[in-house]
């Protein structure tokens, strides 16, 4: 018989068979009694530990006598038997027995013999003690580390558990032994709503994503596309764009931001009482910031401003600005310096809204320096002399192919007969933007039959411009422009026989050819506007001269910011 020294949970069974038994403790395992045939004595061989185990099996197996009177040198010795294959099939059980009602050992020098019951039932002898004295101790100070004692019984089936502390048996869950503490304090914590933020991924709409991420239902959905003004902003996602989202407790709703642009954007956010979705609109501040660039021309001018850090649009700007005055295919050289001072508004570290302050050009063949006046926003060499004419000869950025000229006697290629042709048309597709060349007031925007949607601008200088087949006015009637402002979208209104731009210059109410007429000459300052223009330059070409150096790139702050919203939004 087997005592086990160690309380269980539940009832358990042992199944004692003709062999070698064992016990493992704590992945320590003994040999506690072998056993021969079952109609002989079951005398157990006491083993004090696993260092002297193969020594305590054969000296037991040398000892032991049978019980029957045969003589023990015609049995085949226990450590013989014991390496025979036996099935597990032909093995007889010798006895079962209930160890759920064997009270808890107590570790004691002296253990009770315990008497075995054999399988015709009748008692036997009391055994000699299972374990040694020290052999106990030894497991029942394995056994208190806590450890379950089945959880050494792991088989293939096992695999895949999970592992745990059971702290509330012994009242450890907290320092003062109460286990409702735990608890107590988890229910007096205030849930403190958070931003996140979500990155959209292909596939998403607002619809898919208010239901699985947000927790909305198809009425709230429909309710908050009727409150924002521009519905855009939610359902024309691009890939890798995010907006931000706050959830109560539960799960539900509570605000959601989406930015339209890094500087404007909506708010929505839900109503405690009526839970009912508002919007309001966002403005990020941006903080002015100059930045300094140094380059040297090697090869395209386009190209070496580039490398110095400049942005695409940024070195559109200077080229078109200087080109003014300078011709980079005739004078420019390798080895010519430049500075640039580029002020823009910093949002959330992107660069935004920039703009070329000044501008320093050294060359072998030309030196031109460029301010900004921030007074009519075009740029003058120091002195105060303008880069721009007072009238540009295009009205558009770029080239485009003049597809009929200017042209008194031309044939109508509608009707077939002689009809002068009092304008310019320029062969672009619809919806290239239309710029005003000179300073001036929007007289009419009208929509006729056969010129379609035209603009007439009347000039400063005393000449009107007109625009015809456009596709769209950006501009009313009695607005004030200025040289380079987009005024419309060109585009095939009217009679026509495909895409252009219409272009007609008038003077004394008379068209005249607007690719041969003479333009008046550039502007200059004076007087008050020049004193000021001065007292202004002098700060950003004194920058300039700093900035002339080595360095690729000078960051500098503007001390002045500039506040356009809410800085905690």
């Amino acid at each position: 018989m087997l005592r086990i020294f160690h309380s269980l949970p539940r009832t358990h069974k042992v199944l004692l068979l003709p062999v070698a038994t064992m016990v493992t403790v704590l992945g320590t395992q003994k040999i506690i009694g072998v056993f021969d045939h079952a109609d002989t004595a079951q005398t157990p061989i006491s083993v004090a530990s696993t260092a002297t185990l193969s020594q305590s099996i054969i000296a037991s197996a040398g000892d032991h006598a049978p019980t029957d009177g045969h003589d023990k040198a015609s049995e085949p010795s226990t450590l013989q038997r014991l390496s025979d294959d036996i099935p597990l099939a032909q093995l007889k059980p010798l006895e079962v027995m209930d160890v759920d009602l064997i009270p808890q050992a107590q570790a004691s020098e002296d253990i009770p013999a315990a008497s075995s019951t054999t399988a015709t039932g009748s008692t036997s002898a009391p055994a000699t003690p299972l374990l040694a004295a020290t052999a106990l101790k030894s497991a029942l100070a394995l056994g208190a580390s806590g450890h379950d004692f089945a959880a050494n019984s792991d088989s293939d089936d096992d695999i895949g558990g999970t592992s745990y502390e059971d702290w509330t048996s012994d009242g450890m869950l907290d320092p003062n032994g109460d286990p409702e503490l735990g608890s107590e304090i988890a229910s007096h914590e205030q849930y403190v709503p958070e931003w996140q933020s979500y990155t959209i991924q292909p596939g998403d709409s607002f619809a898919l994503t208010a239901e699985r991420t947000l927790g909305l239902e198809y009425s709230d959905v429909t309710q908050i596309l009727g409150a924002v003004p521009d519905k855009k902003v939610l359902t024309r996602w691009r890939v890798g764009r995010t907006f931000d989202y706050k959830l109560d407790e539960n799960g539900q709703l509570l605000a959601l931001r989406v930015m339209k642009n890094p500087r404007d954007g909506y708010l929505i956010e839900r109503d405690s009482e009526t839970a009912e979705f508002a919007y309001s609109p966002i403005e990020k501040a941006g903080e002015a910031t100059q930045r300094m660039f140094s380059g040297t021309v090697s090869g395209s001018f386009a190209l070496s401003a580039q490398s110095t850090g400049l942005s695409s649009a940024e070195v559109s700007e200077l080229t078109h600005v200087l080109s003014k005055k300078l011709d980079f295919r005739r004078d420019a050289r390798a080895g010519d310096h430049f500075q640039v001072l580029v002020e823009s508004d910093m949002i959330d570290g992107q660069s935004l809204d920039s703009k070329i302050l000044a501008a320093k050009y050294e060359g072998q063949r030309m030196d031109l320096t460029v301010v900004r006046n921030s007074a009519d926003d075009h740029f003058y060499t120091p002195d105060g002399n303008g880069l721009d004419p007072a009238f540009d000869r295009y009205p558009f950025q770029g080239h485009y192919r003049i597809s009929s000229p200017f042209n008194l006697r031309r044939h109508h290629p509608v009707t077939g007969r002689i009809s002068p042709h009092k304008g310019t048309d320029f062969a672009m597709r619809s919806g290239t933007p239309i710029d005003a060349p000179a300073d001036g007031r929007v007289e009419k925007v009208v929509n006729h039959p056969l010129a379609g949607k035209y603009i007439v601008i009347r000039h400063d200088n005393g000449y009107v411009t007109r625009y015809l087949h456009l596709s769209k006015a950006l501009v009313k009637p009695g607005e004030r422009v200025k040289m380079g402002q987009e005024i419309a979208l060109s585009g095939n209104t009217g009679r026509t026989t495909g895409p252009h731009l219409h272009y007609e210059i008038l003077v004394n109410n008379r068209q005249v050819d607007a690719m041969r007429v003479k333009l008046p000459d550039s502007q200059k300052l004076t007087g008050k506007a020049l004193a000021a223009f001065k007292r202004q330059s002098e700060n950003l070409l004194a920058k300039l001269d700093q900035g002339n150096s080595d360095e690729p790139a000078i960051a500098q702050v503007d001390p002045q910011k500039t506040q356009r919203g809410d800085d905690n939004i």
